[in-house]
């Protein structure tokens, strides 16, 4: 009989330096490790990573070619009646799964997403965790604990888009159920801060932009909030009372609105932003 109640799903390629970290966090939650599961799904790493992996699961697989593909698998493999997706250099707050589980249980939720917080070193990391709590519960975010049943009603993943699937998983999530966003929150490493290399994930996560863009239309008003240039540099910021912690911090909101000006011109870059 199977009695897993959430299936931790996370994707990994050569993440030696966060894996342990990540499962150890899974560990020591504050739910039944009988209750629950944890899935690690490798794709061709050339490093430790799938051997640190098997100390925490014996769930370790290999399977690619992108991230899309790789969160399928998982699922697919899953027992759970809920599925946690994860990347490996994030970690979870010990109460996570316990009030997931209940709050969607209670609700009679789809999906929740979970506040993130950048964890790292310098300024620039505080910058970026400055940044992402404006992120939270809008549609620039993405539901992260998700009802399995419903996750496979929707045929999961689109394993077309590489970077906006999360954005086109969780519209798709949302159209089918209710979804709220947790209290408890995931801790993403980014380490030491380097701008070219942030840049360059960006620009090799913006490639399927156009793919995602021509799924749903360029006249849909979600799309037009994720690439205009009033949402996505101005609206979501100030949208609900966020603009008293943008001035609040007026050195953190330079260094932010820095960032967004590099990123705007790598996505101006492949046509992706709009003066809308």
């Amino acid at each position: 009989m199977n009695n897993i109640d959430v299936s931790i799903i996370v994707t990994t390629r050569n993440e030696e330096r966060h894996i342990a970290a990540c499962l150890e966090s899974v560990r020591r939650q504050d739910f039944p490790a009988e209750k629950m599961e944890t899935i690690v799904v490798d794709n061709a790493s050339t490093d430790r990573t799938k051997e640190i992996a098997r100390e925490y699961t014996p769930l370790v697989f290999d399977h690619g070619p992108e991230r899309s593909a790789q969160r399928n698998f998982g699922i697919s493999r899953a027992r759970g009646r809920y599925i946690l997706y994860l990347d490996a250099d994030m970690s979870l707050s010990e109460e996570l799964l316990k009030e997931c589980l209940e709050k969607c249980e209670r609700e009679n939720l789809a999906g929740l997403y979970i506040p993130e917080r950048v964890v790292g070193e310098g300024f620039w990391i505080k910058v970026r965790d400055f940044e992402r709590g404006f992120y939270d519960g809008t549609c620039i975010d993405a539901v992260r604990f998700v009802l399995r049943k419903t996750a496979l009603e929707i045929g999961g993943f689109d394993e077309n888009l590489n970077g906006p699937e999360d954005w086109d998983f969780d519209r798709r999530l949302r159209a089918a159920g209710k979804v709220k966003i947790a209290r408890a929150k995931i801790f993403h490493d980014e380490g030491r801060f380097n701008l070219r290399r942030y840049l360059k994930k960006k620009s090799y996560y913006s490639r399927d932009f156009a793919a995602y863009i021509a799924k749903w239309g360029r006249e849909d008003a979600e799309i037009k909030k994720q690439f205009g240039v009033y949402y996505r540099y101005l609206g979501v910021f100030l949208e609900n009372g966020k603009w008293k912690r943008l001035a609040s911090h007026p050195l953190l909101a330079g260094g932010m609105f820095f960032l967004r000006l590099m990123i705007g011109a790598v996505y101006l870059g492949s046509g992706t932003v709009f003066r809308k």
